[in-house]
């Protein structure tokens, strides 16, 4: 790595020189803050260390500055007069860390060690971080219709504050997308955003995966965990399809809300966090308060700022912006040279009703991209349903159509809209075996 020495002691910095010389690291050294900022200007640097004490010169009032230069720099304040004051205030400052003077060549060696393994993580996560975007479209939230619009409008005005949001939208609306664009438009979004899906777990589970348990809690937890609240910590907290969250955990989540506390499961200490909380549903929360499956002090609290996303049947003016927008993308990662739809192709995109809103257009254009020969997407390389004609009827309930045509159109809607057969079989109130038989007794 390359060090950077900042110490008005000759001695100290030979010395210091000497020791990351023989461990193979390059060494510049600066006697003071006008050197050190000289020193900066012409290169980078992985690590510095910064005596507290530079003669005229005061290391806490130089290590602001550092970082300004060299915002990804790791400072080590270094100082013969060590307090718990001064390690507070260089750590608030922005020191990575702090050595007391005398340190031995092991200390110095676990120092560069922990900036080598942070680096790495960094590099790391970024690496994730480009994968996952070469797999999952980016967000388009442009929109040519007024209702999309006035939503966005409200959600972004309300992003840089610390209001909670509550999304409202069918199922495959985007509010995912849209809270994480809420996030990245706060003031804490340089810190994390961490998802919660209410209805994945049972109580008991969801409870430990929200606020995390200590060793022994429950039959095999044979270790501790802090959970999602704590992984949130300083960021975002989006809490999806809040309308299942179990009876039993509203008023934790509610004290959570009101007082930013919690206890982990199985611990008597309270905790504290900072943290900002999303919340979506697809649900009619003042019916299931009605329902008393709800709590009305909670809906309340979650309903502080109130964004409802309207479904895709009603914008069609984006339905073939978004199609061409995913089109795109998955041609991209996936090599084809698909570039375009064909007439037929998109006269039938814009007739259907989209049910499964954007997912279901998603999961659509990625099969049309997949199966497409040219570089056109026809009719035939899109799902069945969309090629069927509007006039049979089977699809609205007291039409003239058969109980086999009407449970054969509702599953397919159903499926469409879900990202999985366990969730379709679970609206449908049927098991997963009962719902392959039916697929495949409607052909579907």
């Amino acid at each position: 790595m390359n060090i950077l020495l900042i110490d008005d002691d000759p001695h100290l910095r030979k010395t210091l020189r000497l020791a990351f010389e023989t461990l193979r690291h390059t060494v510049v050294e600066a006697a003071d803050a006008d050197q050190a900022h000289e020193v900066l200007g012409r290169g980078m640097y992985d690590v510095a260390f910064l005596d507290l004490n530079l003669g005229r010169d005061q290391g806490l009032d130089l290590l602001p500055s550092l970082l300004r230069l060299a915002p990804g720099l790791a400072v080590v304040v270094i100082t013969a007069y060590a307090t718990i004051e001064t390690a507070v205030e260089a750590m608030r400052r922005g020191a990575f860390d702090y050595l007391p003077k005398p340190f031995t060549p092991d200390q110095l060696r676990l120092v560069l060690d922990r900036v080598r393994r942070i680096r790495r993580l960094e590099s790391h996560v970024a690496e994730l971080e480009r994968q996952i975007h070469s797999v999952i479209p980016e967000a388009d939230l442009q929109t040519h219709e007024p209702a999309m619009q006035q939503a966005l409008d409200m959600a972004f005005r309300a992003a840089p504050t610390d209001a909670t949001i509550l999304l409202r939208g069918e199922s495959g609306t985007g509010k995912g997308v849209l809270a994480r664009a809420i996030h990245a438009r706060s003031l804490r979004a340089a810190a994390p955003f961490v998802t919660v899906n209410c209805p994945s777990l049972s109580a008991e589970l969801l409870e430990s995966e929200l606020f995390g348990h200590v060793r022994g809690a429950f039959t095999g937890a044979i270790q501790g965990t802090f959970g999602k609240v704590a992984a949130a910590e300083g960021g975002t907290l989006f809490l999806d399809e809040i309308g299942d969250l179990p009876l039993p955990l509203q008023p934790k989540l509610l004290r959570l809300l009101q007082e930013k506390r919690y206890e982990r499961v199985g611990e008597a200490r309270t905790q504290a966090c900072d943290l900002r909380i999303l919340a979506a549903t697809n649900r009619d929360l003042a019916a299931a308060v009605a329902e008393r499956t709800f709590r009305e002090d909670l809906l309340y609290r979650l309903n502080v700022f109130e964004v409802t996303l309207p479904p895709l049947r009603a914008r069609p003016k984006d339905i073939l912006a978004l199609a061409l927008h995913l089109l795109q993308f998955f041609a991209r990662s996936a090599g084809r040279p698909a570039r375009d739809f064909s007439e037929e192709a998109r006269a039938a995109l814009l007739a259907h009703t989209w049910p499964g809103n954007v997912r279901e257009l998603r999961n659509a254009i990625e099969r049309g991209v997949i199966l497409a020969n040219g570089d056109e997407i026809g009719l035939a390389d899109l799902p069945a349903q969309l090629g069927a004609p509007r006039s049979v009827g089977a699809c609205e309930v007291g039409a003239r159509a058969s109980l086999d045509e009407l449970e054969a159109e509702h599953i397919r809607r159903v499926l469409a809209s879900t990202p999985t057969m366990e969730e379709a079989a679970a609206i449908l109130g049927i098991d997963a075996s009962t719902l392959y038989r039916k697929r495949k007794r409607h052909n579907l």
